[in-house]
């Protein structure tokens, strides 16, 4: 089933990260990225020390803007990966750090700066009663900061890591960006994240998904059978690719998600980055990906390569 013209996609690419904390691990990613011919990278920009209690490094960051200004990507930026606004604990601490990754985003034209739906431990069953509005009043503040430095919040549906757990479906991660309410704030659908939470809960995958297009302006794609771990715990890492379960972030087609289809279907906001978080162990897969990421954004036509800058 082929694709619908103006699904939103305007650009697809990959996730970068600091393999050791440095720049220069960054590099070779970007690198890798810009020269398959990707045009946007996602900037796991926790993966670098460039923030400190709260506040920005000014000589790591300068090196790091350096550094972002030698690829012809557009890039977005994932923020914290623990961040979870609707813990009580550390929330005020988290929305100075979520602050200062918005300035760096605007350092470097990042126009997403990504955000996890929030969670509750089972045993933090007296902090649920408030832990919705928690993350809503969070939200909205970073967002009225984003919005002079031209940044949106992008707000990512999670799954269940354990019985028990608090967390939002996709379609209540659509909610919660409606209630909000703001211009600079916007969902994330990540399609893996939804299918294993639907088969976790018994939830019609498609209705999920259906319900958080329409306020979604940021995608995470990455491929598996939507099979919750369980308690399996491979040896090796391969061992869970083998027997298909859990957050796999595998290439395209390596698992069973029904891409054709959903993108064939699904409208989402316009100018939406598509970005690809495959394992980093199957970097020679990622041309094949990419190749078939196009055929879900009619509208992101591939750039010509461009030589790295000095």
């Amino acid at each position: 089933m082929a694709p619908v013209q103006g699904n939103g996609i305007t650009s697809v690419g990959f996730e970068a990260i600091s393999l050791d904390g440095e720049l220069e691990s960054l590099k070779r990613e970007l690198t890798r990225i810009a020269d398959i011919g990707a045009d946007a990278a996602e900037i796991g920009i926790t993966s670098l020390d460039l923030v400190s209690g709260g506040r920005i490094i000014p000589e790591r960051a300068e090196r790091f803007v350096k550094l972002m200004r030698q690829f012809p990507l557009r890039y977005t930026v994932h923020g914290m990966v623990a961040s979870n606004f609707m813990d009580p604990v550390t929330q005020p601490m988290q929305l100075t750090v979520a602050k200062a990754l918005v300035q760096l985003c605007d350092m470097i034209g990042a126009k997403i700066l990504v955000q996890h739906s929030g969670f509750l431990a089972p045993n933090q069953i007296e902090a649920r009663a408030g832990a919705t509005m928690r993350e809503r009043e969070s939200l909205a503040e970073l967002a009225e900061y984003a919005r002079p430095h031209g940044v949106r919040i992008a707000l990512e549906n999670l799954y269940s890591t354990e019985p028990g757990q608090y967390r939002l479906t996709p379609s209540e991660v659509a909610r919660q960006v409606q209630a909000v309410d703001h211009p600079n704030l916007v969902g994330l659908l990540d399609f893996s994240h939804a299918y294993i939470e639907a088969t976790y809960r018994g939830l019609d995958l498609l209705a999920e998904l259906r319900a958080m297009a329409p306020v979604t302006g940021h995608l995470h794609v990455h491929d598996s059978f939507g099979r919750p771990q369980g308690n399996f715990r491979g040896y090796y890492p391969q061992e869970l690719t083998a027997m298909g379960l859990g957050d796999l972030h595998l290439p395209l087609g390596w698992g069973d998600f029904p891409w054709d289809a959903v993108f064939a279907e699904l409208t989402f906001r316009p100018d939406t980055v598509l970005i690809m978080e495959v394992g980093e162990r199957y970097a020679a897969e990622l041309p094949n990906s990419l190749k078939r990421a196009r055929g879900f954004a009619p509208a992101a036509l591939p750039r010509p390569k461009l030589a790295v800058t000095a």
